[in-house]
């Protein structure tokens, strides 16, 4: 970590010269990506970054520069540059003092990825392998991916923010390609958490393999999907990520303060049915998307954005609060210092509701189950959205019957969660990386079981 004295100076030099607010992001992290193939490793990499971010503020207007040169010299000539770029204010009467809070842990590691030799985190990637290229003769090819990190960072600021936090990351994906007459699909998952190797001590690393495999397996034989509007149940888990995607992003300060979002200025009103309820919380213990404090410094919290079909919150970082006037919620999130923070989503779910998943299936006569989300593009102004489903089958007659490959769920967020009318109760949350302004961060994305009762499906021909 940075010298006191020497980061008390760099805030300073860059009020001297402009702005009314300074921070500065100190960086550390260790990093492992490996990549097995055919039963052999392809690559492995193995990384340290070090570096600083230092941001100014005037009123709304906001500047960011960072450096990996940690020289005193250099990173007060970086902080000088950044007031002036800023200009007007120059605060010389400096009086501060750093709020040293202890650290409330909730995110504890048992086997930092560190103390763990490479060959046995190669151990689990073939574990993985074997039991995904064995579950069925229609493999033809699975790759899976290890990758572990352990980040420490400390955010001070001219308000007297002086917070520091270690995040350990711990995530295994598996991709599995099957192949029936010259038909390829591919089924894929990728369990993560906030923890250290002890995670492959919480899961069962066979059949999270088997998973990925079973839905290639399952959709090289599937018919066709039928295209149309119709009731669609989504299932639990990754099915989340069109809430994430769709409505998520328009609720983060980054798109709302500009008025480029659907939900801006609907704070209090009714947008959603009122079965539906989400929040956003980067507190869950050992969360892939959880941390201590964001990477302004500022704690993070469980932020209610929607109460039973009510918007009642944004999702904001330090520069929304200004331009929106409204308090930070502990949102501010980069992937590393090369990035300004934004305000992102950490953990972000719908809440459970009162069904059992058996009773939506059982109530719906015709319609299309969606059990398993693959990827997709968004409109985040607009909320327009076109998702492709990896793995789904009919419902018929209130059963679910055969399998259909092909299928991509079509519309517009804020239209889609009023049209919820079935949410069940077995929440249920998985792990992705969530791309925007500051760079790729982890993000889990969840839901319980829900029913949309009409959304446009897109099929193909046979």
């Amino acid at each position: 970590m940075l010298n006191e004295s020497v980061i008390r100076d760099v805030i300073a030099a860059v009020l001297k010269n402009g702005g009314d607010f300074a921070e500065l992001f100190f960086e550390k992290k260790y990093e492992n990506r490996y990549e097995l193939k055919d039963g052999k490793i392809e690559q492995a990499t193995s990384s340290e970054i070090v570096g600083v971010g230092i941001r100014g503020f005037l009123g709304t207007k906001a500047v960011y520069a960072y450096t990996n040169d940690l020289s005193r010299e250099n990173l007060i000539n970086v902080a000088k540059k950044v007031g002036e770029a800023l200009e007007e204010t120059k605060i010389e009467d400096l009086t501060f003092n750093f709020n040293r809070t202890k650290r409330k842990e909730r995110h504890v590691v048992l086997i930092p990825p560190v103390q763990v030799e490479k060959t046995d985190k190669v151990s689990v990637m073939k574990k993985a392998y074997y039991a995904a290229k064995d579950y069925s003769e229609l493999i033809k090819q699975v790759v899976v991916w290890y990758w572990d990190y352990d980040q420490e960072i400390l955010v001070a600021n001219s308000e007297g923010t002086w917070a520091e936090d270690r995040r350990v990351r711990t995530r295994l994906m598996i991709n599995a390609v099957a192949e029936k007459d010259g038909v390829l699909e591919r089924g894929f998952y990728g369990p993560g958490a906030g923890m250290g190797f002890e995670f492959f001590d919480r899961i069962d690393v066979e059949e999270a393999a088997k998973k990925a495999a079973r839905i290639a397996a399952r959709m090289v034989e599937a018919e066709p999907a039928p295209a149309g509007k119709m009731t669609v149940v989504i299932a639990n888990g990754f099915g989340g990520v069109i809430f994430h995607e769709a409505v998520g992003h328009g609720l983060e300060a980054t798109s709302v303060a500009k008025g480029a979002s659907v939900f801006a200025g609907k704070l209090g009103q009714k947008v959603a049915a009122e079965c539906v309820s989400a929040v956003d919380d980067a507190t869950i213990p050992n969360g892939w998307g959880s941390a201590n404090v964001d990477d302004e410094g500022t704690p993070t919290q469980r932020t209610l954005l929607i109460d039973k079909g009510v918007l009642v919150g944004y999702l904001v970082d330090k520069l929304g609060a200004r331009r929106m006037g409204m308090k930070s919620t502990g949102s501010g999130r980069r992937q590393d210092y090369t990035f300004p923070p934004t305000s992102r989503m950490s953990n972000t779910f719908i809440l459970p509701g009162d069904y059992h998943p058996e009773e939506i299936i059982a109530a719906t006569e015709y319609g299309l189950y969606a059990k398993t989300m693959g990827g997709g593009s968004v409109n985040p102004a607009t909320g327009e959205f076109n998702f492709a489903v990896s793995e789904a089958y009919l419902i018929e007659k209130g059963r679910v019957t055969k399998p259909v490959r092909g299928a991509t769920l079509i519309g517009k967020g804020h239209e889609i969660i009023q049209k919820i009318d079935m949410v069940g109760n077995d929440l249920a949350r998985d792990q992705g990386m969530c791309g925007s302004f500051s760079g790729s961060v982890p993000a889990d994305v969840g839901q319980p079981t829900i029913r949309v009762k009409e959304i446009v499906v897109g099929g193909r021909n046979k």
